[in-house]
């Protein structure tokens, strides 16, 4: 049996509470509460009052941990929401500090003579603190320094910069040398899609809000530029992420990638551009040429198919009440009263009958007749309505910040986990790990098993691997072959200048 003073020691180090008794190393990060000491009690001695040094050390009667308590009393000890105290624990047992630092040094914190020491030093990292108190220009020389600074700080909110040519902390001393030495190196080319700028085309929901009906929309967004950052481009080391609440970001984080310039940036940012439009413009896309590019032709074949299986009829897309929207880009005014005529004499008792047979009827119609552009219209309609809406200029600067991975969004609770471009069909943004859903599961995790991992316990244990082994793995096994080669040619131009 137990006593909450163990558990009170296991947290001492993220809470502050005063010293406790040693913990056995097989212990369980939390423990339940007997009859006599409720889960609220417990939530409330961690996250309210506070409590004195000797009953920490000593425990009381009503302080014993028996057998455990019903699964749901544990929605008493931490219920659904976002706090600083969950926030805490989270950054102290979850929070994967090692393996972010090690991606954001790209090698260089090894011991290699390519190694370059200054780089992690020179990443820009800006915190959102309580009280919207936003803090920018921070660089941590090393990753211990890091991790002190998120779980002393707390950060609501961790937005990853670009590294700069000299330590971002200490920009104000280099602008007073008079040369303009303070500038971005190296930045991960990333893409930013929120949901909200699909609002014109999407009937569920609205702003912030996401369903499974509309959710979709984003699965497009990550086949579609997924399947071009690695086949047109031929980059292979891509992170996608969802945002927390509303979208997802993209990290293309190849070293022929990061130090792109802004020009260059645009130009592969300007090759995603097709929507142009806006909610009062009836032709929402631009489809240059006689055919489609084929980028644009291989896209259109992702596009139709959620098109017609998922959103026609989640969406109510050819209802009465939303036809006209979609008559109204038809070019050819003749075929769209056509249409119109046909679907006002005709009425279902199946809704989602209606969209499909009405579909199957307008492709027929923008098929058959001969008028110029005319079989354009059915490509236009799908590509304003699902092709991905790209901010263009999140993916054009350099300089531009970017919420980190696994960070939590304070309005959801939910975590930003990587999303496996692969299995993208089975993401549910629903059922994301959420800081309350996370704290539950240490708690009623058992006995720790040597060697193991809290976060082996949790629903973000399964996030956290593919990170390490599905994406970091590969990308410093990258990063070393391209600093051995860049060492090895360094030296062999040494020599061969020698030689003369």
């Amino acid at each position: 049996m137990y006593r909450r003073g163990y558990i009170l020691h296991c947290l001492a180090p993220i809470l502050s509470i005063a010293s406790a008794l040693e913990i056995p190393k097989q212990a369980s990060l939390f423990g339940h509460l007997s009859n006599k000491s409720k889960s609220q009690g417990l939530r409330k001695k961690f996250f309210g009052s506070s409590m004195t040094k000797e009953e920490a050390e000593n425990g009381r009667d009503d302080m014993l941990i028996d057998n455990p308590e019903p699964q749901d009393k544990e929605l008493d000890a931490f219920p659904e929401g976002f706090s600083s105290s969950y926030l805490k624990l989270y950054y102290g047992w979850l929070f994967p500090h090692a393996d972010m630092s090690k991606w954001m040094a790209y090698g260089n914190d090894g011991k290699h003579p390519a190694c370059d020491q200054s780089y992690f030093g020179r990443r820009e990292i800006s915190f959102t603190l309580d009280n919207d108190i936003y803090v920018r220009f921070q660089s941590f020389k090393t990753a211990y320094d890091l991790e002190k600074a998120i779980k002393e700080q707390c950060p609501f909110k961790i937005d990853i910069g670009p590294v700069y040519s000299v330590d971002p902390a200490k920009r104000h001393a280099y602008s007073q040398s008079g040369d303009n030495v303070f500038t971005p190196v190296e930045r991960e080319l990333v893409f930013d899609i929120d949901i909200s700028d699909y609002d014109d085309v999407r009937y569920c929901c609205s702003g912030a809000d996401v369903c499974l009906d509309c959710w979709p929309l984003m699965t497009i967004a990550i086949k579609v530029i997924d399947t071009a950052l690695r086949d047109d481009f031929g980059f292979n080391h891509i992170l996608w992420v969802y945002s927390g609440r509303r979208g997802v970001h993209c990290w293309v984080c190849d070293t022929k990638a990061r130090r792109l310039n802004n020009e260059q940036r645009s130009a592969i940012a300007d090759y995603f551009r097709v929507y142009k439009g806006n909610s009062n413009s009836k032709s929402k896309v631009s489809l240059m040429g006689p055919a489609l590019h084929p980028f644009l032709v291989r896209s259109y074949n992702v596009l139709s198919d959620y098109f017609e299986r998922k959103l026609l009829c989640s969406q109510q897309l050819l209802s009465d009440e939303r036809s006209e929207n979609i008559l109204d880009m038809i070019s050819d005014e003749s075929a769209a009263s056509e249409l119109r005529g046909k679907w006002q004499g005709s009425r279902r008792s199946n809704a989602n009958d209606i969209n499909l047979v009405r579909w199957e009827q307008l492709k027929h119609q923008c098929t058959r007749k001969k008028t110029p552009g005319l079989r354009r219209c059915v490509e236009e309609i799908v590509f304003s309505y699902t092709y991905p809406r790209i901010d263009m200029e999140v993916s054009k600067h350099m300089n531009h910040l970017l919420k980190s991975p696994f960070c939590v969004h304070p309005k959801t609770g939910r975590v930003c986990i990587p999303i496996n471009p692969n299995l993208c069909d089975e993401f549910d943004p629903s059922n994301v790990p959420t800081l309350s859903k996370l704290l539950r599961e240490m708690n009623i995790g058992g006995l720790q098993a040597e060697g193991e991992k809290v976060w082996d316990r949790t629903s973000m244990g399964k996030s956290i691997r593919y990170f390490k082994e599905s994406f970091l793995q590969p990308l410093l096994k990258s990063c070393k072959e391209d600093m051995e080669a860049s060492y090895n040619a360094k030296v062999q131009q040494s020599k061969n200048s020698l030689g003369w």
